[in-house]
């Protein structure tokens, strides 16, 4: 039994909290997305073992308990197989900042769109964020085209600013306004 999930459409993909308690199912799915995964991010340099899954998954729950954050995961049927997070939020200032990820399992089904579109749209319309941005290595083509399809705009880049595996990467600064966000569901 799942107690909170959102359906992502009519294909059964749901969007669940991604909890401590489910280390060990976190671990797995980071374990068969690993390179794939960690091509653009850290994440699969930081989850390595059963204590730093935890730990990472117990980090997000201090961070939603804190309302600076949370960390949403995407099962397909019934595996783990993505997510998607806040990895900052400052509710007082109006701004959060999304991010993801997807095991090569599930690519290509749209599912980073959808989610990210839910916790956007909740965002927006519960939490009153006026400003989500999206922050993404300047290679990482299929999270530039999530940005895309989320409305967002292309504010700038910054030229070597992320130092990742020993070298330097430019990030992408992506970003939509409440308004916009608005304006864009309407037209949907």
């Amino acid at each position: 039994m799942t107690m909170f999930a959102m359906s992502l459409g009519e294909d059964g993909a749901q969007l669940r909290p991604l909890e401590p308690w489910r280390a060990a199912e976190f671990l797995a799915h980071m374990d068969r997305g690993r390179e794939f995964i960690g091509r653009f991010i850290a994440l699969p340099d930081v989850v390595t073992d059963l204590e730093s899954s935890r730990s990472y998954l117990r980090s997000y729950a201090d961070k939603a308990a804190a309302d600076t954050g949370g960390i949403y995961g995407i099962w397909a049927e019934d595996t783990l197989v993505g997510g998607v997070l806040f990895r900052t939020m400052d509710v007082a200032q109006g701004t959060a900042e999304v991010g993801c990820w997807l095991e090569p399992s599930a690519v290509g089904r749209g599912l980073v769109t959808r989610a990210a579109r839910a916790i956007v749209d909740w965002a927006v319309e519960e939490r009153h964020i006026h400003r989500v941005e999206w922050q993404v290595a300047a290679a990482n083509e299929a999270s530039i085209a999530v940005a895309r399809r989320l409305g967002m705009t292309k504010e700038g880049v910054l030229r070597q600013s992320y130092l990742y595996r020993g070298e330097r990467h430019d990030i992408e600064v992506w970003s939509v306004l409440a308004p916009e966000w608005r304006a864009a569901r309407r037209a949907r």
